[in-house]
């Protein structure tokens, strides 16, 4: 997510592992694999993936990662509505 526009750069659906942190870095613009910092938590793929130089692993106390987690959970809550109305009606 940029800091300034709260625009998503990109996204990698799936499960956390060094193959999502690659999928991560692949869907990034290339002009922000050029020059971004990364704020990230501290998972070990990160690390195998982005650039050292650029990359900085954070606590969740910094406030560096709350907006995209913020945007991450509200996706996640408005999916779950509906799965779950989807299996409550096939039942």
């Amino acid at each position: 997510m940029d800091a300034l526009t709260k625009e998503i750069l990109g996204v990698y659906i799936g499960s956390r592992v060094e193959m999502g942190a690659k999928g991560f870095w692949d869907s990034l613009p290339g002009v922000y694999r050029q020059c971004a910092v990364y704020y990230t938590d501290f998972w070990v793929a990160y690390k195998k993936v982005l650039p050292r130089q650029r990359h900085k692993s954070v606590g969740k106390d910094t406030g560096k990662t709350s907006e995209i987690e913020r945007c991450k959970n509200s996706l996640m809550y408005r999916i779950s509505r509906y799965c779950c109305k989807k299996e409550s009606f096939l039942i």
